[in-house]
């Protein structure tokens, strides 16, 4: 299931990330793609205030995952843009990581073939000066977008 959300405002990527927020749990997937600049970072921060996440929250580019535990669960925020191989993956814990907390993963090309299957994918972009999101998950969680 796909669908398009207008984020005419800073305030419709709170309101996405307050929506998505209460369904998350430990196990939670999410994952993120699209361009510099799209929205992604906002998101997060916006995701873990509501999480209760008190750390500040930046982008994970050049430390490949940050980790906060200031929150409800541990919410773990990876971007795996500069990894090759899924083993590099592997060697950071992803699986840990997932069964014990809320894992958001930028750029997540090498870690599909072992994602849970609820993973809710949001895709950023831009048409002209307006940014989208386009929510892809699997069928059980269909109804929570319609």
């Amino acid at each position: 299931m796909s669908k398009k959300i207008d984020l005419k405002t800073e305030q419709d990527t709170i309101d996405l990330a307050h929506y998505i927020a209460p369904l998350l749990g430990p196990g939670s997937v999410v994952t993120l793609s699209g361009d510099l600049g799209s929205g992604k970072t906002f998101f997060v921060k916006a995701l873990g205030s509501f999480l209760g996440i008190t750390e500040e929250i930046d982008s994970p580019s050049f430390v490949l995952l940050k980790e906060y535990h200031s929150g409800i669960y541990p919410l773990y925020h990876m971007d795996l843009y500069r990894l090759k191989r899924e083993e590099e993956l592997l060697d950071l814990g992803i699986l840990d990581m997932i069964e014990s907390g809320i894992t958001i993963i930028e750029w997540p090309r090498l870690a599909q073939e072992i994602l849970p299957y609820e993973t809710i994918s949001l895709e950023f972009g831009f048409e002209g000066s307006n940014r989208y999101v386009r929510v892809n998950t699997e069928e059980s969680l269909k109804e929570l977008f319609e």
